[in-house]
């Protein structure tokens, strides 16, 4: 299935990864797990996995990680093949166009590799049949020849674990989704783990930050670690051509405003989203093909990007007849509650 659309080049919230973040990442990014930050459920679980593998010598069960963009499904991937001691292939669904790119992938693995598929729900068809019993039985099934001479040789595969990563674990199909031996959804951070993750990831930046700065900055990063380390970045350039490069909470606060980023990391986009939703349809109920049309907006964009941080600080709810904005967004918004709305 193609992927819908999303435009989100201009948002200074965008979660999803830029090249910015790719060149950065690396040196920010965890390298074992008892420094990974956040998502403590799967840490407890993973630790717990790890440990069993490799008292038995085996390799790790196939995992599933799903969840918004941003908040570490690959960081997490690679700190599980550093702590099995293994090494890790990184590719992506839409980069594996054909069986015969993922077989040769599958081919190419050592004993015990972390084969690692971002996106793995935009994996086509017949290259997602080729990793059924890849994952199953350790083996993948190749055709030689055409026609009435053809025949179907399996070749044998070392044993590997294969890690799959989504933003949209119902575009999965069922098949696929039951071969995975654990799957884990990822959780949007706290402030206090956001806090720690820029405090540390501006020691590594070399830049001075107090807590409160931190927090200022944890506050509008919709609690999502790239955005805050992205966000440290854009404040830091601030600091240093505006004040003494120090981040307090001033400094934070006034980067941030000029950035357009509100206390609750809500941009230009969510709010004309919100507001458009309050002036033309009286705060909803309102269908997401009526809104897309009303912001000039892609359905896919409003659903996949726009509306669970919104949905998640409860400015918005999915009705069985529509979206309808809450009694808290027009609080956020400094607007009073119509008597008669809907909500």
């Amino acid at each position: 299935m193609e992927k819908r659309k999303i435009n989100t080049t201009a948002r200074s919230v965008d979660t999803t990864e830029k090249a910015e973040d790719a060149r950065i990442e690396g040196s920010l990014r965890p390298k074992r797990l008892d420094n990974y930050i956040g998502q403590k459920k799967i840490k407890e679980s993973l630790q717990i996995y790890i440990e069993a593998a490799k008292k038995r010598g085996e390799c790790l069960d196939h995992l599933l990680f799903y969840g918004p963009p941003g908040l570490g499904k690959t960081t997490l991937s690679v700190i599980i093949a550093a702590e099995m001691g293994v090494n890790i292939k990184i590719t992506s669904g839409p980069a594996i166009e054909k069986p015969g790119d993922m077989a040769a992938i599958l081919n190419n693995l050592q004993e015990g590799d972390v084969l690692f598929v971002d996106e793995i729900h935009r994996l086509n068809r017949q290259v997602e049949e080729v990793l059924y019993p890849a994952m199953e039985d350790y083996a993948i099934d190749i055709m030689i020849g055409k026609g009435p001479t053809a025949r179907s040789i399996r070749l044998d595969l070392p044993h590997f674990t294969l890690i799959g990563a989504t933003t949209r674990a119902g575009m999965l199909s069922a098949p696929l989704r039951d071969r995975f031996g654990m799957v884990h959804r990822m959780e949007f951070y706290d402030l206090d783990e956001l806090s720690t993750i820029i405090m540390q990831s501006a020691k590594v930046l070399n830049v001075e930050v107090d807590e409160k700065g931190a927090l200022e900055m944890a506050r509008r990063s919709r609690g999502t670690p790239r955005l805050a380390n992205r966000i440290l970045k854009r404040v830091r350039d601030f600091a240093e051509v505006k004040y003494d490069g120090r981040i307090t909470e001033n400094v934070a606060i006034t980067a941030l405003d000029l950035m357009d980023v509100d206390k609750m990391g809500l941009d230009h986009t969510d709010r004309n989203l919100l507001m458009t939703m309050i002036g033309k349809f009286s705060g909803g109920p309102v269908g997401l093909d009526t809104l897309s049309a009303a912001i000039g907006e892609d359905p896919g964009t409003i659903e996949d990007v726009y509306e669970p941080y919104l949905i998640k600080n409860g400015f918005i709810n999915r009705t069985p007849r529509g979206r309808v904005v809450t009694e808290a967004a027009y609080h956020h918004l400094g607007l009073e509650m119509p008597e008669s709305g809907e909500v």
